[in-house]
């Protein structure tokens, strides 16, 4: 690695040297090689383009898909004295204009611009003339998984960026993206023309981030019994419709959180006026559909919690992925129960997708099923699908934290499946459920069923447990949700075995155990750092409530001033002058000049 690159990451983005590959990556494509870089959210995936377009000659154009990172990003790197710029449709004409002066004037080392705008005759007429002037050093792809078709973020002008290789092969291209399996993957760097681009996929694995499922059991109170060990906290909140976001928020405001919804049926001024407070307030909870989250680059998210089941892995991976990108700890909390599998296959049969786009999103449906309801370690589940291996349990999911007890389920599998069978497999799982227990409701005594061999056979097992059983049978192909006939349960081929007794079955236990670990939060903001000793801690929350301050009178995202890390790392070592200061991770040459004196002053005013 070259001295000048370790000289900028110092001087400019603070930080002591490289992770992982980023080094590599970084001295790759500097020296003008094309790059597929995967990496997890919050592993450091903006520098590898970032230092590559300031070691370059002429400017670096990003294409990225959302106004709000490019605005966030864009005020992160102004605020390190990076020459950045942003073209989007919140400029006006002569804001615009100004923008483009500066490219061709050699005036930006970044320019971030949306691949509907890049592909406009007179944009591509702009950068040949940037190119044959100050330069272009190089083109990157942010967000690449949207190139594909089977991604769940799928943009079609994507496909079109094939464009920059075509009109421009002797700039390098780097695309990055969080979250791609190997289709996905190769998709990329077919769609792309990256397919002699060196690839660097970084591991999956966030450490730091506690994965824990539970079956839904009591509604909202299950929810905010979670959100009270985050009380104070900021996180996010993903529900699977508008009107659940909208009651769901409604219910955690009653209850004295401070949360907001989000989704994209909301009038777009207050949707936008949400999101600003999410990213420039602490504690805020965003209550969302998956419409919120691509793009936000919130370090301090220290939940996301999903209220009912995502659509497959990959989109759980990259939702959960927005907790704890500080790196500090963090917590993944999935919900869900029966109807949210019956819901979401009735979704996607229904669909206007082709067959085997069909067919692939109920293989993904029925990994995540398989993932919730695993007895093994979390991580291992969720790194295997990426196809990386993970030795060990983590010590660090409920499922090793806490070890689930599981049951011989054969028996009350062979009930289930009989008793589908005897009411023709045209009902769901709580008309099943009343058979079995012997509930003599008027549907039951309607269709006769008080009269079957089945009936009161399973009045060993209380309704949250048989409710376990059928969940756990669909979630291993031994029932499916027959959408013609709303959610009606039926059998499928591999359940005869079980029925004629030749398979046994074990089902995790129902009965819940308290989470250990982890210890329930109340109070201030500062509750992430409570580990710190008391005068370190005061002297957290001052410079805390100074950056609050400070991002205020800007209008910007706190954590562009200073990560939590950061602040963190300043009132554990208190540093008494500016070249003290220099030292601490996240400090480089411009923040130090822009801020220092303030921090300082803020130190000498908490010592104890």
């Amino acid at each position: 690695m070259s001295d000048a690159a370790l000289d900028l990451l110092r001087r400019i983005f603070g930080h002591p040297g490289f992770r992982g590959e980023q080094a590599q990556i970084v001295e790759h494509v500097t020296g003008g090689g094309d790059a597929l870089v995967l990496m997890p959210t919050g592993g450091g995936k903006s520098l590898c383009y970032q230092l590559p377009a300031l070691l370059r000659t002429g400017c670096g154009l990003v294409v990225s898909p959302l106004i709000a990172l490019m605005q966030n990003q864009v005020e992160a790197l102004r605020q390190l004295g990076v020459r950045a710029a942003f073209l989007n449709s919140t400029l006006d004409a002569a804001g615009a204009a100004e923008v483009e002066r500066q490219l061709l004037a050699g005036e930006l080392d970044l320019l971030y611009v949306a691949p509907e705008r890049l592909l406009t005759a007179r944009f591509l007429s702009l950068l040949d003339r940037a190119h044959a002037g100050a330069g272009i050093a190089l083109f990157a792809i942010d967000e690449a998984h949207c190139v594909s078709q089977w991604g769940h973020d799928f943009r079609p002008e994507y496909r079109q960026l094939t464009v920059l290789h075509e009109r421009w092969p002797d700039i390098p291209r780097i695309a990055l993206t969080a979250t791609a399996d190997a289709p996905t993957r190769r998709e990329i760097a077919e769609r792309l023309a990256l397919e002699d681009a060196q690839q660097f996929v970084s591991s999956f694995d966030r450490p730091n981030i506690r994965y824990r499922v539970v079956h839904k059991d009591g509604g909202s109170r299950q929810l905010q019994d979670f959100l009270a060990r985050h009380r104070g906290e900021s996180g996010i909140v993903y529900a699977f419709s508008r009107k659940r976001v909208d009651s769901t928020a409604e219910q955690l405001q009653a209850a004295g959180f401070d949360a907001l919804p989000y989704h994209a049926g909301m009038d777009a001024a207050a949707r936008a006026a949400n999101q600003r407070r999410f990213l420039q307030e602490d504690g805020v909870v965003m209550v969302a559909t998956i419409a919120f989250g691509m793009g936000i680059d919130k370090p301090d998210v220290r939940f996301v919690a999903h209220i009912d089941l995502p659509k497959s892995i990959e989109g759980y991976y990259q939702e959960t992925g927005r907790a704890g990108r500080d790196g500090e700890p963090a917590e993944a909390w999935l919900s869900y129960g029966l109807g949210d599998v019956v819901n979401l296959r009735q979704l996607i049969n229904q669909g206007e997708a082709g067959e085997e786009r069909k067919q692939l999103e109920l293989r993904k449906l029925d990994a995540l099923l398989g993932y919730c309801e695993s007895t093994q370690c979390r991580r291992q589940a969720l790194l295997g699908w990426f196809g990386e291996p993970h030795a060990g349990a983590c010590g660090n999911c409920d499922n090793c934290l806490e070890p689930p007890q599981s049951w011989d389920g054969t028996q009350a599998a062979r009930k289930a499946l009989s008793c589908v069978y005897r009411t023709g497999q045209r009902f769901g799982a709580g008309h099943l459920i009343d058979v079995l227990r012997g509930v003599a409701t008027d549907k039951v005594r309607q269709y006769g069923h008080d009269g079957l061999s089945t009936w009161a056979i399973g009045n060993d097992l209380d309704e949250r447990q048989w409710r376990g059983v059928f969940r756990q049978l669909v979630a291993g192909g031994l029932l499916e949700a027959d959408v013609e006939r709303h959610g009606a349960l039926r059998l499928t081929a591999i359940s005869a075995p079980v029925l004629r007794g030749e398979r046994e079955l074990r089902f995790r236990n129902e009965q819940p155990r308290p989470p250990r670990g982890r210890k329930t939060r109340t109070g201030t903001a500062a509750a992430p750092m409570i580990d710190l000793a008391p005068d370190d801690l005061a002297r957290f929350n001052a410079l805390r409530e100074w950056r609050a301050a400070t991002a205020r009178e800007q209008n910007v995202p706190a954590y562009v001033i200073f990560h939590d890390s950061t602040l963190r790392a300043i009132a554990e070592t208190a540093p008494d002058d500016l070249g003290e200061l220099s030292r601490i991770p996240g400090i480089g040459s411009s923040k130090l000049d822009r801020y220092g004196e303030a921090v300082l002053q803020h130190l000498f005013d908490h010592m104890p």
